[in-house]
């Protein structure tokens, strides 16, 4: 409990973010004229953020006007898509590419969020190319990302997935509240009250923006055969690496050994409690089948024709445990 606390002190606002209980984080989102959807969530541009995060709206436009430089490099995706999966993958690939540039830190320090603050800082004085992660919409990506039409990786994954992923992330991560149950936290995701909003709005708005930005669609499931998609990606990203490199970046993104690697395990942040427990559970597509009742299946088969049918995207639901190369994403 943080008593009498006064809301204009920074450090007491950020440790009440932090530390304080949900009742006295309400208080202080009131006070900040937040739309909360809970005392974890607040809702900016039909989009879902962190109220533990010391980001607000007057911030998160100020994003739109950072300097962006021609050589940087956005990883974007829906929370629990393949992230960190990613970010070792790309961070394998700079440090391959750019060996002067190599540094002793996690990939989370490596390919920091722009859009938060509590365990990341994107501005930080860092060498070309610099990396970025995000999970914002793109009207709400900064200007140069269009403007300079700098290099967007786009992951996505099987919503069903997704939805199961987020569900038990939701259990280890502590700016987010516990659901009471897997109905109720089902229910949320079809409506859209999950962080970051609706899953098939974030799909769609940049599939529908593909051709105003640089932007390279991959699969999730199809990352699972890691490498004639890292092949892929290398081109995207005008990195021409040898066969050893790129079979040094395969052999450190495979699953069992991003799970013991301290750099993209995450593990750092359960060490200070910023997670309950480790986040990197299974390494599997179709996980959704272990949860989903026949019921929920129909339900949520309806809402992605409704939502869906008129993209010509098409999801892989299910890979097989012996074909499976990946990993389920941290974030």
């Amino acid at each position: 409990m943080v008593e009498g606390f006064d809301p204009g002190s920074d450090v007491v606002r950020n440790l009440v973010l932090l530390v304080g209980t949900p009742e006295e984080r309400t208080r202080l989102a009131s006070m900040d004229s937040l739309d909360l959807l809970s005392p974890y969530l607040f809702r900016y541009k039909k989009r879902n953020f962190l109220v533990q995060d010391t980001m607000r709206p007057k911030d998160l436009d100020a994003l739109q006007h950072v300097e962006i430089r021609p050589t940087d490099v956005f990883l974007i995706t829906y929370p629990k898509s393949g992230t960190a999966w990613m970010q070792q993958i790309l961070v394998q690939i700079m440090d391959a590419a750019h060996p002067d540039q190599v540094e002793d830190a996690t990939n989370r320090v490596r390919v920091p969020w722009l859009e938060e603050r509590t365990a990341d800082d994107p501005f930080r004085e860092r060498p070309d190319p610099r990396l970025f992660g995000s999970h914002l919409p793109p009207d709400m990506l900064p200007h140069g990302v269009r403007a300079k039409r700098i290099k967007v990786v786009y992951v996505m994954r099987n919503p069903k997935d997704v939805l199961v992923s987020s569900y038990h992330f939701a259990h280890s991560w502590k700016m987010l509240e516990a659901p009471k149950s897997f109905e109720d936290f089902f229910q949320q995701f079809l409506d859209g009250d999950v962080y970051m909003g609706p899953w098939f709005d974030h799909v769609r708005e940049y599939y529908t923006a593909r051709d105003q930005m640089d932007v390279l669609f991959l699969k999730y499931e199809d990352m699972l055969k890691v490498l004639n998609r890292i092949v892929k990606l290398c081109a995207f990203l005008g990195k021409d690496l040898t066969d050893e490199a790129i079979d040094q970046v395969v052999e450190t993104s495979i699953f069992k050994n991003m799970k013991t690697n301290p750099k993209a395990n995450y593990k750092d942040l359960v060490e200070t409690q910023r997670y309950k427990k480790e986040t990197m559970r299974k390494g599997v597509a179709g996980d959704w089948k272990n949860l989903f009742t026949v019921a929920q299946n129909e339900r949520f088969d309806q809402m992605f024709k409704e939502k869906m049918s008129d993209l010509p995207l098409a999801f892989t639901w299910e890979v097989k445990q012996q074909q499976v190369e990946g990993l389920d994403s941290s974030l």
